[in-house]
């Protein structure tokens, strides 16, 4: 059994020395004066190997080892990749040129070092519950106390199955509660916290849970337990609402990304086979080389949040988000004119769609949704472009990043408007049904839209911001009426466009504010003479 263990363990735990990313430049770390303190053994350690390389070769061993995915989705190209049509719907294969990865692994770990909230959702039996416990040991505990630690959804948890419980003797004695004492439970302090099925979670439960994920503390009997920021997995096999209970919109709407768990692919028998014959389980044979201590994995959070957005990829960002809130039949006020207003209104979104006449509903890509992007939404979609950057070993983030992590991040938070025209366009019915490359498609038309009004290079909104953001210090009356008439010209020429789209909208408001700011600064001018 000895030798048994020790084949496996020469097989399985095998880190190669090669550079996982030959190409790509280490990731720039600004100084720190803190490094200057740190233990000789530190430094050496820290020199061995980059972090973002250390990164990158945990996740070639759970592809290549612990877990069985072969499915390279989130697809980089360095040219033009040979490409392949098959069967009568013309289902195209490419073959990328770049280093390419599997979301069901990636996600999760990238997940990890930004203290995020990830959603696993597939069929039982497909690597959910493994890949998250995984990600637990990667982050340096043992197996005993991730297992410990796992929160298993099921109709009869309570408050206490999930937090803890007062202390009896406590209960007879005290006389008000906040001299109850509560034994909390071990998961509360851990950096990786698991979830497994939470949409079997009773709704009462769930509440209490949401305090925890969403605010970082627990609560009993006005008793406080402050968790530390941690990295979440939680699982479901439905992440259309099934399960024993409804998942309050809360806490669905606290989940930064979502992946999904892939069907075994049966060419990979004879690694099965090879894993019964080796007696192999990933959770016992993790590379030493691999783990993260708790200090790395802030070193490469820090690292992760220095990376650099460029202002033409955030432009794009921008230009994308604004497309969806507007919502023109909700009001003929414009600031009220959003999909949130006719939320609350109770009126039937499909009724008030139907009055919005006249509009390109193919091209207005705000029509393929019944709600907007969250700030949250676009804080997590920032960080995880950033994270992804780091992990290929690059200083700045790339368009193709943003591309590949948005469906991810907007997965389940767009809720599509089926009855939109876009989708009864021949060959646009398969994106009723699959979210991921839909929302990619939207990125795509959205970028396509933005080069055609050659926003890089004429964007007056920008124009306005940037003498704006010189100050308004020794800025004369003279020269502050003249920029407000040139706000009202701008103004003056969006009004003759005969439709409103969503990404006018902001527009028109973001120079409104900056016209109400000028208007104060003349006010006091005039008041000050």
């Amino acid at each position: 059994m000895s030798e048994l263990f020790d084949k496996a363990k020469g097989f399985f735990q095998k880190v190669p020395q090669a550079p996982t990313n030959p190409h790509s430049e280490p990731s720039k770390v600004k100084f720190d004066v803190h490094d200057l303190y740190g233990s000789d053994e530190q430094k050496a350690d820290q020199g061995t190997v980059a972090y973002d390389e250390k990164l990158r070769q945990a996740y070639f061993w759970i592809t290549n080892t612990a877990i069985i995915s072969p499915y390279y989705d989130i697809e980089y190209d360095d040219g033009d990749g040979k490409q392949f049509v098959f069967g009568d719907s013309k289902v195209k294969l490419t073959l990328p040129n770049g280093q390419s990865y599997s979301s069901f692994v990636l996600i999760p770990l990238l997940n990890l070092v930004v203290r995020g909230k990830c959603l696993i959702v597939g069929g039982p039996g497909r690597g959910k519950t493994a890949t998250a416990v995984l990600l637990g040991l990667l982050a340096g505990y043992s197996k005993t106390d991730v297992l410990r630690a796992i929160q298993h959804g099921q109709p009869q948890m309570t408050i206490s199955d999930l937090l803890g419980h007062p202390l009896p003797a406590d209960m007879v004695k005290a006389e008000k509660t906040s001299d109850i004492r509560i034994a909390w439970r071990k998961w509360l302090s851990m950096r990786v916290k698991i979830i497994d099925e939470y949409n079997r979670i009773p709704t009462r439960t769930q509440s209490a849970l949401l305090t925890v994920l969403a605010d970082n503390y627990a609560e009993i009997f006005d008793q406080i337990y402050e968790c530390p920021p941690s990295s979440w997995y939680l699982t479901a096999n439905d992440d259309a609402g099934g399960g024993t209970y409804q998942i309050i919109e809360a806490l669905k709407d606290r989940i930064d990304i979502v992946i999904r768990a892939f069907h075994f692919n049966t060419r990979f028998i004879e690694d099965l086979q090879k894993r019964i014959e080796l007696n192999f389980k990933p959770e016992s044979m993790i590379p030493e080389e691999i783990i993260f201590s708790e200090e790395e994995l802030d070193t490469v959070s820090k690292q992760i949040r220095e990376i650099e957005i460029p202002s033409a990829l955030r432009k794009r960002i921008e230009f994308f988000c604004r497309n969806f809130e507007f919502f023109e039949p909700a009001s003929d006020r414009i600031e009220y004119m959003t999909k949130d207003t006719a939320k609350l209104s109770g009126v039937d979104f499909h009724t008030l769609f139907s009055q919005d006449n006249g509009k390109d509903h193919v091209k207005d890509l705000g029509s393929q949704t019944i709600n907007g992007i969250s700030v949250r939404k676009i804080q997590t979609l920032l960080i995880f472009s950033k994270a992804l950057a780091y992990f290929r070993g690059n200083r700045a983030v790339e368009l193709e990043d943003i591309r590949q992590i948005m469906p991810f991040v907007l997965h389940d938070s767009f809720t599509q408007h089926l009855e939109s025209p876009f989708f009864d366009q021949p060959g646009n019915e398969k994106y009723r049904v699959d979210r991921i490359i839909w929302i990619r498609k939207l990125f795509d038309l959205s970028c396509e839209e933005y080069l055609s009004q050659n926003l890089d290079h004429d964007d007056p909104v920008e124009k306005f911001e940037a003498e704006f953001k010189k100050g308004l210090e020794n800025i004369s009356l003279r020269d502050i009426e003249k920029r407000l008439l040139e706000i009202e010209k701008q103004l003056y020429t969006w009004s003759q466009d005969k439709k409103l789209y969503g990404f006018r909208a902001d527009d028109i408001l973001k120079l409104k504010y900056l016209y109400q700011r000028y208007t104060n600064y003349r006010r006091w001018l005039q008041w000050k003479k």
